[in-house]
């Protein structure tokens, strides 16, 4: 039997943990359905719930049961929930209630200030936001741990149990690969097909065609939908679990970024029911999540056995690409394109590099070395060292991404993700027979139960380093990732 402490405990961080949810679909709405003009009261809501949210988070009988628990005997799942709550009790409960609406009003407004730039390609516009929003982050950072670096704050926020040496040795190991490889490609590389080229492609149509890709790989009706955002995003949780896409004249982009948003529905899906308001019933930070996103979207929407399979039912969609090939599909998906300069539709090489400038970009500004004025020429800067290109508008470059709207250390995430989902593909291959075949044949559910089995229905019980360890049988390595895209690649170009 539980003790009554923790009992409480976890009744108390349950209804704080409902708050939360309550907020993130105050979120969703503002993204997809919620009237332009709705913005000033969307504020206020969303801070109201922030507020509600830290004051039972950081309510002192919530310290005083933690005390009551650090000694207590507990099972190794109440462990897990006091460890959690306590993590996240300790890095609240400093934080001034004031400060914590201050942010969130800043960061719903920044919502729509980011649009409004973005669309009329006005960073200044943004900038003065980006510097209050980094005020307030690193005023938060202070409060949380006062003795570390404030983006190292940030970074833990985002990728717990990560640390940012971890992701530097990642980001090394990466640049010593991905640059010569892709270099290679575009000195030596024949070229792919590309049959998505040709004819139209109508919103409807892609619509049609991702509600389809979505029921073919398991996406539940009474517990998801899906819908058109300025960026693709997920909200929800083990019972309300809500996907966007955005579609471009390329089909392949918006098919692609609906299977990555599945990838991080699926998980959240995946949390035991049981458990929800609970940490065991929530995803751990945005490395472990975006690996179920980018296993779903590269490991299988670009393999060639799942256009050998799934091709047929894009043709219906679309009649004119009846003469493409499996092999003609595969080597569309998979083209890279370093002249693009735009994240979510870069290819699965030249991503990294998006990613690592977005690091690298963030971190100077958090630290204060560089200003929002500074941004724009550091972006471009960076794009033309590491892609050879440069972006012609701020639309299309240093305004391109909603995160900072938000918060500074995220990016690093997509990348993390990345390379853990070769890992869990490779740990995956080991455990199931013939993966490529399930994968034509379009039978996707022993792919889900193993995520499930060995991701999923864990939540938060083991810290990222060891939930990644007990899946994999090993710490978290570029060594996987680095050796499926050269095996992939080198194959796909004839080098």
């Amino acid at each position: 039997m539980s003790s009554p402490a923790y009992e409480e405990l976890r009744d108390r961080y349950a209804g704080a943990a409902a708050l939360e949810s309550a907020r993130g679909v105050l979120y969703w709405d503002q993204q997809t359905k919620m009237p332009s003009g709705g913005t000033p009261a969307r504020s206020k809501q969303l801070s109201a719930l922030s507020s509600a949210h830290h004051e039972r988070l950081t309510d002192e009988r919530v310290g005083t049961l933690l005390d009551d628990l650090a000694a207590a005997d507990l099972s190794d799942e109440e462990a897990a929930v006091v460890r959690e709550i306590r993590r996240e009790y300790e890095r609240a409960a400093e934080v001034p209630r004031d400060l914590v609406e201050r942010l969130t009003t800043a960061q719903s407004d920044a919502q729509e200030t980011w649009q409004a730039a973005k669309a009329n390609d006005d960073f200044d516009a943004f900038a003065p936001t980006l510097e209050e929003l980094r005020e307030l982050h690193v005023e938060r950072a202070g409060h949380v741990d006062p003795d570390a670096a404030p983006y190292t704050v940030m970074h833990e926020d985002s990728l717990p149990y990560i640390d940012l040496d971890t992701v530097e040795s990642v980001f090394a190991d990466l640049r010593e690969a991905l640059i010569p490889l892709i270099e290679r490609i575009e000195t030596e590389g024949r070229e792919l097909a590309n049959p998505f080229a040709e004819g139209e492609y109508p919103e409807d149509d892609q619509m049609e065609l991702s509600e389809r890709v979505l029921d073919a790989v398991g996406y539940p009706e009474d517990r998801g939908r899906l819908d058109l955002s300025p960026h693709p995003f997920t909200s929800g949780n083990q019972f309300d679990c809500r996907v966007t896409t955005r579609f471009k004249e390329d089909p392949v982009k918006g098919f692609m970024a609906t299977l990555h948003e599945y990838g991080h529905g699926q998980y959240n899906l995946g949390l035991p029911q049981e458990e929800f308001g609970s940490p065991l019933g929530m995803a751990l930070g945005s490395g472990v999540h975006e690996s179920q996103s980018r296993f779903w979207e590269n490991h299988v929407g670009r393999t060639k056995a799942f256009w050998e399979g799934y091709l047929p039912e894009v043709k219906e969609v679309f009649p004119h690409l009846g003469d493409a090939t499996p092999q003609e599909a595969y080597e569309a998906v998979n083209r890279i394109y370093p002249d693009n300069t735009i994240r979510v539709e870069a290819d699965e090489l030249t991503y990294h590099m998006h990613i690592i400038l977005r690091f690298e970009t963030g971190r100077e500004f958090v630290r204060g070395e560089i200003d929002a004025a500074d941004i724009p020429a550091v972006w471009n800067d960076r794009m033309d060292e590491y892609l050879g290109v440069v972006p012609e508008t701020d639309a299309a470059g240093c305004l391109q991404d909603i995160h900072w709207s938000s918060r500074f250390a995220a990016f690093q995430g997509y990348t993390i993700g990345s390379v853990l989902a070769a890992q869990l593909d490779a740990a995956m291959r080991e455990d199931l027979d013939d993966v490529d075949g399930k994968i034509r044949r379009g039978e996707f559910a022993p792919l889900r139960e193993w995520m499930t089995e060995n991701v999923h229905r864990h939540g938060r019980r083991y810290p990222s380093d060891e939930l990644i360890e007990r899946a994999t049988g090993e710490p978290l390595t570029a060594d996987y990732f680095v050796d499926y895209v050269e095996e992939k690649f080198e194959a796909l170009y004839d080098l």
